[in-house]
């Protein structure tokens, strides 16, 4: 129905043919109809199509409130987010200002609702139209109370003359305030346990009861949830009938293949590598990035409760392309092009993002972890170059008595006329060609140096921020 032709009164609306349903109802429909075409259920989310979105899919076809249960980075609010794609694209309700939720016109829940549809012509009861973007609402559980969420008792009202037992004394929460749409909690276990309470009958009985006082409506609504499995899995954090009233758990994951960690790295970078001063990122230094998170999260320095986010690949990738951006404009280079000597700056966008652990870190600070796993990370991506590429041979051109300084801010020709000729395995084994461009002959130089040296086969010395390779 278009914006144009919708009714705006309750008369036109019962002539429109259109028909009441619940939330749950009408987003199994329109999930269902999309599914029907062939149309992309959930968009822009990567590396669950296996694993997670059927979980989701199933829990909607069943009319389950859901939870969310994983670790930090791993797209939960963004998959909560994206169930209200399957609402209407607008719902009507009734438009009075002194109804406080967005009543449904043939449904309505509150007193002031039921008189308005009764006591005025059909004719005369106003019609406005509620948008899907207005129909979700998400909240953070630290510190949130009661009232903000379920409802309170309004003492301005009262003063005013409202009965106790009365609607008309109540301030509405959040939820009462999204009936007939989707409300969100994340870190649903550090809710105060009286919440809990109150999110749990709304779960079992789908009523609101404020302070005790018996005032009760049904309320239309989809809940949604997101927890670490650290805490939620903690005995007492989350109270046993909330967990057994939440319908489904879908347990979310990092990205099982490297591959799917760089394709959701780009995507949410949303870096436009080209304009004045272009970019070009060698795939091996994207390897390199999302290895680092890779790393971080099997590192027995980090602690694997709390989870290395996905931001941190983000935050790193766009810190080195930054740093490369920053040398082209500089040295006048076009094409810039990222080099190892670039990571060199990931501690800006990566201090902060890892939580230690206590244990296994000892007295190593957060620095000293970060250039641990970033060795880690380049070790593992070159020797898998050297498995399939046979880069020894690039090997020997630096076992020759080739000594290379680099650094982030040396220009690309300072690579080039120390290594004069470019070996033809580097030709087959990077997707950019090094013989060709002096800015990725850099980065794979600095590539070829780093992995070296984190294999133990060549030294390196470090001297005013730039770093030398030798034979040993």
């Amino acid at each position: 129905m278009s914006a144009g032709a919708r009714p705006s009164t309750l008369h036109d609306l019962r002539n429109s043919g259109w028909n009441s349903r619940s939330v749950k109802e009408e987003i199994r429909s329109n999930f269902l109809r999309m599914l029907h075409k062939g149309e992309e259920l959930f968009p822009g989310i990567i590396g669950y199509d296996d694993t997670v979105i059927p979980e989701i899919n199933l829990a909607l076809l069943a009319g389950h409130d859901l939870l969310f249960l994983g670790e930090k980075g791993q797209a939960k609010s963004r998959l909560m987010r994206s169930i209200a794609r399957f609402l209407d694209e607008a719902v009507p309700y009734l438009d009075d200002p002194s109804l406080p939720v967005h009543e449904d016109p043939f449904k309505p829940i509150t007193s002031a609702g039921k008189r308005l549809v009764t006591e005025l012509p059909p004719d005369k009861v106003r019609i406005a139209w509620w948008p899907r973007s207005q129909r979700y609402a998400e909240r953070l559980a630290p510190g949130t109370k009661f009232a903000d969420v379920i409802g309170e008792i309004d003492p301005a009202k009262l003063a005013a003359g409202a009965s106790l037992s009365a609607e008309e004394a109540l301030h509405f929460g959040l939820i009462p305030r999204m009936h007939r749409g989707i409300f969100a909690m994340n870190e649903v276990p550090e809710l105060d346990e009286l919440v809990q309470v109150g999110l749990f009958n709304i779960l079992e009985e789908r009523d609101v009861q404020i302070r005790g006082y018996p005032i009760q409506f049904d309320v239309d609504v989809l809940i949604l949830f997101s927890a670490n499995p650290a805490t939620f899995n903690r005995s007492g954090k989350v109270i046993p009938q909330l967990k057994d009233r939440i319908g489904s758990l879908v347990q979310t994951h990092y990205p099982r293949e490297r591959g799917t960690g760089i394709e959701i790295m780009e995507q949410e970078a949303n870096i436009d590598l080209g304009g004045e001063f272009p970019v070009i990122v060698p795939y091996f230094m994207k390897e390199v990035i999302e290895q680092i998170s890779v790393c971080a999260r099997q590192s027995k320095y980090v602690d694997h409760q709390s989870g290395v986010s996905a931001r941190f690949s983000i935050a790193n990738y766009r810190t080195m392309v930054a740093s490369a951006r920053q040398r082209g404009v500089r040295l006048g280079e076009r094409p810039a092009v990222p080099r190892v000597s670039d990571l060199g700056h990931l501690y800006s966008s990566s201090l902060g993002k890892l939580e230690l652990d206590m244990m296994g870190s000892h007295q190593m600070s957060e620095r000293q972890v970060l250039e641990a796993i970033i060795a880690e990370a380049i070790k593992t991506v070159f020797e898998e170059y050297v498995d399939k590429h046979g880069l020894n041979e690039i090997a020997d051109v630096f076992s020759k008595g080739v000594k290379i300084e680099v650094g982030d801010l040396l220009p690309s020709k300072h690579y080039a006329e120390r290594l004069k000729r470019v070996p033809k395995a580097w030709e087959k084994a990077f997707e950019v060609n090094p013989s060709e461009n002096e800015a990725v002959r850099a980065s794979c130089v600095e590539f070829v140096l780093a992995g070296l040296y984190a294999s133990d086969r060549i030294s390196r010395s470090q001297k005013h921020g730039r770093i030398t390779y030798e034979v040993r």
